[in-house]
Order: structure tokens, then C-alpha cells, then sequence
């Protein structure tokens, strides 16, 4: 290691969240680092946040280390881990590198997005890369995606192994298992540090394989009468294959909805992951298709809005109508913080008289995450000096620092996002914080979750908005009637009070209340109805409303 130079961690996402992944190592002397990328994802925003459906890390402290930015590696192709490439990718000016699946799925997305001058370079699980002063090994784990990789960072300080997500499933399906073999043998060099997945820290035991899920959707696709509908991430091409063969087993036809579903389905084909595999139908043919023969694979698993299972849930989908009898499978897990959404389309199912089959009464979904036996035999092949936990919130982060203590790790940092985490030289600890935080996707637009118009949208949509034009003449009379519009409040409040009433009132005593000179200052008079109108809304309803007042002066 030359003079003053340091080995560092920093996450910019994914530290106290589940999904937004973003992390940089950085290697050299303070002020002379290089910088090594993993991830660029989204994470999918809170129903309260009006507007906003996609959040994702700011990338202010990148764009300021531009210059000495060698590369960005993706670990796979989650959303989650990728889907912020396509806004953000241009701003950083570094190759991109990521296997031929999720390299697939970028470039789709960059298509349909119109990006242009965004290229990915494709690499092969095992492959090693040279980028500056990094050396990274691609090494295949099992995940609920193919070519999921752990990265092997070797650099002159150490080797730090970053985890991604994985599980340990000797038979998932879809790609290659964990790579225990390799994992053991980089193990055996000396790992400085590990940074690993949280997710499933909070649960004793292993993960269920993938095996056993393709049964129980076989066992239940053979059983079911009517049509069968199974919702399930658009990328777990080893769970749609285990639906295809469950179908062709009992004569039926898959019919895909939902274009992220078409869009996984053809990059699959692309990959050969569905060699051998019919090809599935087109939404035109479910009218054609008798109900006792059709299987749809569905989006929409986490209660998406826009996607096809919440549609079809509230009997607005285009093609797709369920009857009573049919059955919807969700083969997927809910997301924390989707648990609302989720259960309106489940509640919205039962109401049409389908049965509605989820992870809580069968086997039918296994999880890409390790629970803790996994995580303890990974700690056993790795043997870290140095342990961060990553990928979950904060008490999946606490656990997992408690746990990794317990299976004998020496030093355990529990960072956060903004952390500049020392690894090297000497004992590991937090030693500086980094610009950070969360980009919201507004429309075309990003802005910070702090700009003023996410503020005032939900300002709005808590209590509506109440607009005011009015014109006064040179002698500081009222011309004409002014005009009024209510948006968002109700008609009247609970004591039968009319709010269009209580603000003409407001509006006009306010207005004659005023000398006459003052009514000739187009401002003043904007700003004295404005909190007028504002306190008496209040003080009917319990709510203060925006409200805006635009005064011409005629």
C-alpha cells in the first residue's frame, strides 16, 4: 500500500432502506481516489408521496468525483440494483459493466426511455475485470433473477467481497447455484471485508428452493378449475418457466399481461433461458382461449396501480375479466411498505368470488434473500475481518450487525447511507459523510425529495386548493364578479356549513375592509384575502387550503 492511501466504502443507498442500491469504493490518498461503482437502483415511493412513484439516490458526490470514476459494475437486474441506470447513467461518464440478462433488460429500458449515448458492457459470471487499481471477480450466487453475481474487489489494500443479493439453493431452477466452491477458496486468500445482504436476517433457517415452488404451482395449476392467474416479479424467469411447465403438464396456454412481463420474457429467450419452452400467447388470444385452458402470468405482484393484477382486480382491465371459480396465485412476497396497496387487490379478488392463493397458505413463493443459516455458512466460507451489514432497513441492519458478532467477525461497522467507511489501513471506522440523499422522478423531471413542488403537492392533496381572481379598477372598486374555484374541498363541513359561501364571505369583507388606497396595491390586497380566506376555511373545517389570489388592476 503506497504512502497515506486508504481502501474506503461509501453507500449512497441501500443502507437503511430496502432497494435504492448504490455503493463506492474508493482507493488512494484522500484527495487522489479512485473510485470503483456498484449498482445504480430505484426504489418505489411511499402512496403519500402524490405524483411520485420512483425514488432514487442523489448523485451529487459522484458527479463531484467524476474525473476518477473507473467503472460502474452491476450486480444483476433488479430494479432495485438497476433501474436507476437510465436517469442517472449519463451524468456519470464511466463505462458500465453487467452480465448479458441484465445488460438485456438495461438496454430495453434504455430504449423505451430514449436515452441515448448509454452503453453497457457485457461480462460473463466468473469473469475478472481490471478496472484502475480494482480487480473484480464476477462470481455466480442463486438469486430470483439469472446471472446474479457476488463481487470479488481485490485491491492492493485487500480483497472485499460484495455480496449482492443471494441465497443458497442448490436447485434454482433458472442459471447457476451459489458458488460455494469459489466462495470457500477466496476465503481462503483472506477477505478484509464483507458487505452483505440483510434482507432475510429476521428469519431462522434456509430459504426454500425454487424446486419446491415449481411443485406446489404444479400440484396447483393441475387442481384448479376455471382460469388461473399467477402475478410474480417480472424477472423471476425461473418462476415463469416453473408456471410454463406447470401449464403444458395440465393442457393449458400461457398467456402473458403486462409489458415489464413481455419485456423480461423476450431478453430470457435472448439468453436461452426459456429453450425449450412454448412460446407463450399474446393478450389477443384470452377471448379465444376456453377458461379451463388458459394461465395468465401477470404483473403487478406489489399492488403497482398501474399494472395488470391491480386492473384486473377492480374489473378495468381492457381484455382481462376473472369470474367466480378462477384462482389468482400471488407467487411473490409483499414488500415492506407495499402491504397496503397489496391487500386492496386481494381484498378487491374476493369480492369478484376468486380464490386468492398467497405465500401465507402455500408454498408458492421462495425468497432471493439468505435467511440467517445461509448468512452463517457465508460468514463460515468468507471469514471477514471486517463485516458491514447492507440491503435493509435499519433493524435488519442491527441484526445483521449482532449476528455477524455472533458468528466471530472481529470488527462489525454499522453504516448508513453517506458513510465514509474506513477498511484500510488500520482498525475499520466512519471517518467523514458524503453528500447523499433521495432523487424523486417527477413526471420527466428529477428533483429532491426537499424541492418545493413535491412539498406543495402534497400540501394539495392533504387540503385542496381554493383560486381567486379578481380585478380592481383605478379607483380601488371591485370590477366585476370575481372569479372562484374550489378544487379539492368538500361542499360543505359537518355542520352544514357551504365553504363556497365562507369564502366569498372572506374574500369580500376583506376587500371592503380595506382603505382605499390600499386596494390599489395589487399585492397587498392578494396577501390580505389570501390568509383571510386560509383562517376562515380553517375555522369551518379544521383544514387550511392553499390558496392562491391573482388581483388585476383594470
Amino acid at each position: 500500500m503506497g504512502e497515506g492511501e486508504e481502501l474506503v466504502f461509501v453507500p449512497l443507498g441501500g443502507l437503511g432502506e430496502i432497494g435504492m442500491n448504490l455503493a463506492l469504493y474508493g482507493l488512494g490518498p484522500r484527495r487522489r481516489r479512485k473510485w470503483l461503482m456498484i449498482d445504480c437502483g430505484l426504489t418505489f415511493a411511499e402512496p403519500e408521496r402524490v405524483g411520485i412513484e420512483i425514488i432514487m439516490p442523489d448523485p451529487q458526490f459522484i458527479e463531484k468525483i467524476k474525473p476518477d470514476l473507473v467503472g460502474l459494475v452491476i450486480t444483476h437486474g433488479h430494479e432495485d440494483h438497476i433501474g436507476a441506470l437510465a436517469d442517472l447513467g449519463p451524468r456519470f461518464g464511466c463505462p458500465i459493466y453487467a452480465t448479458p440478462f441484465a445488460a438485456g433488460l438495461f438496454r430495453m429500458r434504455v430504449g423505451e426511455a430514449g436515452v441515448a449515448d448509454l452503453e453497457i458492457k457485457t461480462v460473463s459470471q466468473g469473469a475478472r475485470l481490471t478496472l484502475g487499481p480494482f480487480d473484480v471477480e464476477f462470481i455466480s450466487v442463486a438469486h430470483s433473477i439469472p446471472e446474479s453475481c457476488a463481487l470479488a474487489i481485490r485491491t492492493s489494500s485487500g480483497i472485499v467481497l460484495h455480496s449482492g443479493d443471494w441465497k443458497i439453493d442448490p436447485d434454482p431452477g433458472i442459471g447457476r447455484p451459489t458458488d460455494a466452491k469459489r466462495l470457500v477458496e477466496i476465503g481462503n486468500e483472506g477477505v478484509l471485508a464483507l458487505v452483505c445482504d440483510s434482507t432475510n436476517i429476521l428469519r431462522e433457517g434456509t430459504s426454500p428452493s425454487e424446486s419446491e415452488v415449481a411443485q406446489t404451482l404444479r400440484d396447483l395449476i393441475a387442481a384448479a378449475r376455471g382460469r388461473v392467474v399467477v402475478t410474480t416479479f417480472a424477472s423471476n424467469v425461473a418462476r415463469m418457466r416453473a408456471v410454463s411447465e406447470a401449464a403444458k403438464a395440465a393442457n393449458r396456454k400461457v398467456i402473458l399481461v403486462g409489458r415489464a412481463m413481455e419485456r423480461a420474457v423476450a431478453v430470457a429467450r435472448d439468453c436461452g433461458y426459456l429453450d425449450g419452452i412454448d412460446d407463450f400467447l399474446s393478450l389477443e388470444a384470452y377471448s379465444k382461449v376456453d377458461r379451463d385452458e388458459v394461465v395468465l402470468l401477470a404483473t403487478g405482484s406489489q399492488g403497482e396501480r398501474r399494472a395488470a393484477m391491480a386492473r384486473i382486480a377492480e374489473d378495468d382491465h381492457p381484455a382481462v375479466r376473472l369470474s367466480p371459480g378462477d384462482t389468482v396465485v400471488f407467487s411473490s412476497r409483499t414488500i415492506p411498505g407495499n402491504e397496503r396497496e397489496v391487500q386492496r387487490i386481494l381484498n378487491n379478488l374476493v369480492k369478484q368470488g376468486v380464490e386468492v392463493v398467497t405465500d401465507t397458505t402455500a408454498l408458492i413463493h421462495a425468497s432471493g434473500h439468505p435467511r440467517r443459516g445461509e448468512v452463517a455458512k457465508f460468514y463460515e466460507w468468507i471469514r471477514p475481518k471486517i463485516a458491514i451489514p447492507a440491503h435493509g432497513e435499519e433493524l435488519h441492519l442491527e441484526e445483521h450487525a449482532r449476528f455477524a458478532a455472533l458468528c466471530g467477525v472481529e470488527h462489525v461497522v454499522k453504516a448508513r447511507n453517506g458513510d465514509v467507511v474506513l477498511l484500510a489501513p488500520g482498525a475499520p471506522s466512519i471517518i467523514d459523510e458524503v453528500p447523499h440523499g433521495r432523487l424523486c422522478k417527477d413526471g420527466n423531471a428529477l428533483l429532491s425529495l426537499d424541492d418545493e413542488t413535491v412539498k406543495t403537492r402534497q400540501r394539495l392533496a392533504f387540503a385542496g386548493v381554493v383560486t381567486i381572481a379578481l380585478a380592481v379598477d383605478g379607483k380601488g372598486e371591485m370590477a366585476g364578479v370575481p372569479d372562484v374555484v374550489l378544487a379539492g374541498l368538500p361542499g360543505k363541513t359537518r355542520a352544514g356549513l357551504v365553504l363556497d359561501e365562507i369564502v366569498d364571505a372572506a374574500l369580500f369583507e376583506t376587500f371592503d375592509a380595506l382603505p382605499r388606497p390600499q386596494r390599489r396595491d395589487a399585492d397587498l390586497v392578494s396577501s390580505a384575502i389570501e390568509k383571510s380566506v386560509r383562517a376562515a376555511v380553517a375555522a369551518a373545517w379544521g383544514k387550511k387550503p392553499t390558496v392562491h389570489v391573482l388581483v388585476v388592476e383594470v
